[in-house]
């Protein structure tokens, strides 16, 4: 007999975690998809920032600031052990791109955007504290500023939203793997391949393989429409030593693209590279001048570091997905796209890009694009309430 779901989710990082989540607490059938296992690809390998992405408000991204900023808020109150606030040093030097006034102004905005309470509050930093920067180089340093944003583990987070699709009835089937899909008038017939094949109906199939996105698309009949995009590399490098004030945001002195450095489970992390990557998403690894990248930006900044003999912890390398157009990849838009593969009662959907922060509000946002395809059903949670907890 012929398994049915409401929904089919393919993908089992952070945004088809909290598709589940979303579909199963509006009282759907869902069935969960992930050819690995959950948080294998880039939920595992991001900056772990739950912040409002304070860079973006240059390119005139204010709408998707302020809906990072709120999102922060509330898994602050759901996530508390996953979610934690950290203050972020921003030091300006002589040669930084942007002046002191230019960045009190954008974090005066970013303040507003967040809602002026006071936990969102920034500060300047007096000179008697630059010292006690976890030895942050202070030569040419004119001013540094304090302000508050979170940090988390991604793949905890993860799959504490997994958990909490599946406590309100989804199904998650992983390693499997999507074979083929037909689609018809009311619905989809899915051909996947756990520990043998295997077929189902469901009526809408949410496409959030990430970097695998595409390539899910070919398998679907009639095609779908995609969008031609750039997989966008982004590099870590894990090194010895403990920051003890927080984390700080920087300007690697090479290209002046934002790098972060940053406490992570009593070592530092240093992230990220942006390098447009051409292989198998399978296959992406660190490259070895992205290490030195990282390790020249934490050298100029951290002068500790010069004497070290290059210790790397460890290293890992995810990928985005980015509009492809020409230019530096940190140039380009941050916005999530949602693509129906027909404008009234959609039966695929595919989401590319998406920030970690922004993760339920996407889903909420793929749910009011899916409703006329689905069938009445009752509401049995609501995501804006579900507590999120550690294993």
């Amino acid at each position: 007999m012929t398994e049915r779901y409401d929904l089919a989710v393919i993908g089992g990082g952070i945004h088809g975690a909290g598709v589940a989540q979303a579909a199963a607490a509006h009282g759907y059938s869902v069935l969960v998809l992930e050819q690995t296992a959950l948080a294998a690809g880039t939920s595992s390998r991001s900056s772990k920032l739950i912040h409002g992405g304070l860079r973006y408000l240059e390119s005139g991204h204010f709408k998707l600031v302020r809906e990072c900023l709120q999102e922060r808020a509330l898994l602050l109150t759901l996530a508390p052990d996953l979610v934690r606030m950290r203050s972020f040093y921003l030091p300006l030097y002589r040669h930084t791109r942007r002046s002191p006034w230019q960045i009190r102004i954008g974090l005066s905005l970013y303040t507003l955007l967040a809602g002026l309470a006071k936990d969102t509050l920034f500060r300047s930093v007096p000179r008697r504290e630059w010292e006690g920067l976890d030895g942050l180089n202070t030569d040419d340093l004119r001013a540094v500023y304090c302000y508050p944003d979170a940090q988390t583990d991604d793949a905890a987070l993860t799959h504490a939203v997994m958990r909490s699709a599946l406590s309100l009835g989804a199904r998650l089937e992983a390693p499997a793997r999507i074979q083929q899909a037909e689609c018809g008038d009311d619905g989809v017939t899915l051909h996947y391949h756990d520990s043998q094949p295997r077929q189902c109906q469901v009526r809408v199939l949410v496409n959030a393989a990430g970097p695998w996105a595409n390539d899910v698309l070919r398998r679907v009949r009639p095609s779908p429409p995609h969008c031609t995009v750039d997989l966008v590399q982004g590099t870590h490098i894990l090194v010895p030593g403990q920051l003890r004030r927080g984390i700080y945001y920087l300007e690697a002195p090479r290209d002046r693209r934002a790098v972060f450095v940053m406490p992570w489970r009593d070592a530092t992390l240093v992230g990220t590279t942006e390098t447009v990557y051409r292989g198998d998403p399978a296959q992406v690894r660190p490259l070895p001048a992205e290490i030195d990248y990282l390790w020249e930006t934490l050298a100029h900044y951290f002068p500790q570091h010069r004497q070290d003999e290059r210790q790397l912890l460890d290293s890992f390398a995810g990928l985005r997905v980015l509009p492809a157009r020409p230019g530096a990849p940190f140039s380009r838009s941050r916005e999530t796209i949602l693509l129906p593969d027909r404008e009234h009662r959609p039966r695929v959907l595919t989401i590319y890009g998406g920030k970690l922060t922004a993760y339920r509000a996407t889903a909420a946002a793929v749910m009011t694009r899916l409703l006329p395809s689905l069938p009445d059903r009752t509401p049995i949670a609501d995501t804006r309430s579900l507590p999120l907890h550690p294993a």
